[in-house]
């Protein structure tokens, strides 16, 4: 569950999830375009099925692209960092996630790119107005890294998409953070991000490849070879006996 990066991802990441556990899991994206966590923990009971609806073997938790607004821009999506880090526990913790005993994924929101962001504003949000800025973003990828490290009794493992990027992006701990307008261009982040925000290809491709070192790093029994088809193959599969 997320955003509109998660929402955007059915033609990329989660194409190459359903084929990674075809046969296997189903995957399912709900992802929703301009929600936050608040949001989230209100549309809960009508986006997580019931255990004898059907059983969820992984959940991933991908907020905060539009939690870190700054306060008082006009879309009026931000949501304070402590807030915001109640609302993962309470998502995390809720009932209808911890009765299908789930393997639990929590991503951290991932750097955005001022300049980029600023090309392509939109122009009903005004002139030069600053929706989101990567320190901001950077606090609240820290805040949802350290939190998530905090809930491993809850079966949550933590992807750490933000470092993973900057990684990428050559950064290292105490130079000037990459995406901001007064640091120069980032050819990675560039690549990474369409418009500063939302996800290139290569960036989906990232993901799926950062999440699937996790699940055999965390949970190696739930690696896609290790688990069985639901149905057999069809040289064993049962058939009906066809009358000559």
């Amino acid at each position: 569950m997320g955003d509109s990066i998660t929402q955007q991802s059915s033609r990329t990441f989660a194409a190459r999830l359903q084929d990674a556990y075809i046969r296997r899991l189903d995957v399912i994206n709900r992802g929703f375009s301009g929600y936050n966590t608040s949001h989230a923990l209100i549309v809960l009971s009508k986006i997580v099925p019931k255990p004898a609806e059907a059983n969820l073997r992984f959940v991933t938790i991908f907020f905060g692209a539009n939690d870190a607004c700054l306060e008082g821009t006009p879309t009026n999506q931000h949501v304070s960092l402590y807030n915001y880090g109640e609302n993962l526990i309470n998502i995390m913790t809720d009932p209808l996630i911890r009765d299908h005993k789930p393997h639990v994924i929590l991503i951290t929101p991932t750097p955005v790119d001022e300049r980029l962001m600023e090309k392509n504003a939109d122009n009903s949000t005004g002139p030069g107005e600053r929706l989101r800025t990567a320190e901001n973003t950077r606090r609240y990828a820290k805040h949802a890294r350290e939190l998530g490290r905090k809930y491993t009794h809850y079966n949550v493992a933590v992807l750490d998409l933000w470092t993973i990027f900057m990684t990428k992006a050559g950064w290292k701990e105490g130079e000037p953070l990459p995406g901001r307008r007064d640091v120069d261009e980032n050819p990675v982040l560039k690549k990474l991000l369409h418009d500063g925000l939302h996800f290139n290809p290569e960036a989906y491709e990232l993901l799926f490849e950062e999440l699937m070192k996790l699940i055999k790093v965390t949970w190696p029994d739930q690696d896609p070879e290790q688990l069985p088809y639901v149905l057999p193959s069809w040289e064993i599969a049962p058939k009906i006996a066809n009358p000559i």
